[in-house]
């Protein structure tokens, strides 16, 4: 997968100033995400590895955290999860944004890499792996 870091850009500055509608899709369903932040921050690695022969991890990554308030989320991701299992799947989460006076629909992969339940929500913290405009 690849990742346009000048598309990336883009959306991040978009999302400071603005609030777009983010879609996540699972399965044959989709979920509103709210309170979406976008950083490029540091992941618990000493040099760039790969993990179990499964996926690439580097020093950095951008990382994608949002609030689902649809709990019936929560049995879809099982499978969707990075860590104990091997085959786990991208999350597609799709938006649009403007940019230069154009409206743009952007797709973003992800692979989710934490979660916190709440009884009202739930939280996922997601790894961007690749950004494309459709």
């Amino acid at each position: 997968m690849s990742l346009n870091l000048d598309l990336l850009k883009i959306l991040i500055n978009f999302n400071e100033k603005n609030s777009p509608k983010y879609l996540l899709y699972l399965n044959d369903d989709t979920f509103p995400i709210s309170s979406v932040s976008i950083t490029n921050s540091p992941i618990p690695v000493n040099e760039p590895t790969t993990r179990g022969g499964v996926y690439f991890s580097d020093k950095f990554a951008y990382k994608f955290k949002g609030v689902i308030e649809n709990l019936s989320i929560i049995p879809l991701l099982t499978k969707k999860m990075l860590g104990p299992n091997t085959q786990f799947a991208y999350i597609k989460i799709s938006t649009q944004i403007e940019s230069n006076g154009k409206v743009l629909n952007l797709e973003i992969f992800t692979n989710l890499t934490n979660s916190v339940q709440t009884p009202n929500s739930i939280e996922l913290s997601m790894i961007i792996i690749k950004l494309e405009s459709v």
